[in-house]
């Protein structure tokens, strides 16, 4: 039995193929847009339907084996780092995200002055600026 079977009985939720060929994609890494996902999907299976691709995605979002990223003015995007509140940095120019640790390292690494009752339990942050290749290229581009 592969580890992605093992992750989804450890969850509750039925093996299915889509399922596991998902989850398989999302555990290689990265911030994976729905498309890429279901090209890389489509590799393994004879077929999916982006929309059954986005089923999975939400029934492993709910069961916690992954997690769903919105970058504003992007597509969403989701991995399988999972549960360690971690944050991103996004760069504005080509959209290339990269994990970064919890700012403080304790869930949540960031409370909110007024709670308003709620039980905070995780802090999303998004770090915005220019990856390394970005900056290089801008720096080209005023040199020039």
């Amino acid at each position: 039995m592969s580890t992605a079977e093992h992750l989804l009985r450890d969850r509750g939720l039925r093996v299915t193929r889509p399922r596991v060929a998902v989850l398989e994609v999302l555990t290689r890494g990265g911030h994976l847009e729905v498309e890429e996902i279901t090209r890389q999907v489509r590799e393994r299976l004879d077929s999916v339907s982006t929309q059954g691709v986005y089923d999975v995605l939400g029934a492993l979002s709910r069961a916690g084996l992954a997690r769903r990223i919105e970058p504003a003015g992007s597509p969403s995007r989701f991995e399988a780092r999972v549960g360690d509140n971690h944050h991103h940095l996004v760069c504005r120019s080509c959209g290339a995200i990269q994990d970064v640790d919890c700012v403080v390292g304790e869930r949540p690494c960031l409370d909110p002055a007024a709670g308003h009752g709620f039980a905070v339990d995780e802090a999303e942050v998004t770090f915005w600026g220019l990856c390394p290749a970005c900056q290089r290229e801008e720096r080209a581009d005023r040199a020039a």
